[in-house]
């Protein structure tokens, strides 16, 4: 992620009116049209090829990229058609794993997961550790309540203020930099508050607990579309950057996940399952490689 339970927690009824929207679509499916490309197949390292089946990890609660369906189990959003339509293509399948933001990354480095599918934002720290294919781009947006809350224009109105953001994600590390600029500038510092998923974010926000919320643009935009008018968007989003699918460094799998990625475009589905979540906004043409801006 930039950046991000559903069914476990509705009994908390502000949060009900955050999440509830989220469980509304239907389970992951896989592209029928597609086939096994045998030349990416091939490409595929033969451990992995030989095990025949990848775990994807997902943070579950970053609708609509990732998210629970109405069983309580099933991952389901953009993260989870991709990587099921990819699995086709390079003649693997796909297990789509429920997984705290925060633990991908080292669950990668343990290889406890193949592949992590979570809006990350690839950034060039990241890559110190695990390698990206970039497919998709986005920015922070911010996201208040709508019966009232401070005015916001950007990272700079944030001095004085509470925000709400995901454990380990970009937008915890831009305002705590933030938090710092206030204070140098002489300003009261920003409270930074972060949250082990973005249902509880969203939770501290709709209770007053916190006063603003981040996220990556199609997600804060999904969470104020599923709100019912209980959220609102403000200011104006900033730094756009790749998403990336990380894999374990020097795993051998980001040719073959490039090719993949590159062949679903080619065919239409992936502007597909873009149009499906309705994020074709975030749709890039050009994919690559550890392809970080930052």
């Amino acid at each position: 992620m930039f950046r991000r339970l559903a069914g476990l927690l509705l009994a908390a009824s502000a949060l009900a009116l955050v999440v509830v929207g989220f469980a509304g679509a239907s389970s992951a499916t896989s592209n029928s049209k597609l086939t096994k490309q045998p030349k990416i197949a091939k490409m595929v390292p033969a451990k992995i090829r030989h095990k025949g089946t990848i775990i994807v990890a997902s943070d579950a609660t970053y609708a609509p990229m990732e998210f629970i369906a109405k069983d309580g189990k099933t991952v389901i959003g953009v993260d989870a058609d991709l990587a099921k339509d990819l699995g086709i293509v390079m003649g693997l399948k796909v297990k789509v794993q429920n997984a705290s933001f925060d633990g991908i990354i080292p669950g990668l480095k343990s290889h406890k997961y193949d592949v992590g599918m979570s809006s990350f934002t690839d950034t060039k720290a990241r890559q110190k550790v695990v390698d990206f294919v970039t497919y998709f781009s986005a920015g922070t947006s911010f996201y208040e309540k709508a019966s009232g809350g401070p005015a916001v224009t950007g990272l700079s109105s944030l001095c004085g203020k509470s925000v709400a953001v995901e454990n380990g994600t970009t937008e915890q590390a831009d305002a705590t930099a933030q938090n710092k600029k206030c204070k140098k500038a002489g300003k009261p510092g920003v409270t930074v508050k972060a949250y082990p998923d973005q249902n509880a974010a969203n939770l501290a926000i709709s209770s007053g607990r916190q006063q603003i919320g981040m996220a990556d643009s199609p997600v804060a935009a999904y969470i104020v579309k599923q709100s019912s008018g209980q959220f609102k968007l403000v200011g104006k989003a900033y730094g756009t950057a790749p998403y990336g699918i990380a894999l374990p460094k020097g795993n051998g799998m980001t040719k073959p996940m490039l090719a993949a990625v590159k062949y679903l475009m080619k065919q239409g589905a992936y502007k597909k399952v873009l149009k499906k979540w309705g994020v074709q906004k975030g749709a890039i043409s050009n994919p690559k490689i550890n392809g970080a801006i930052s």
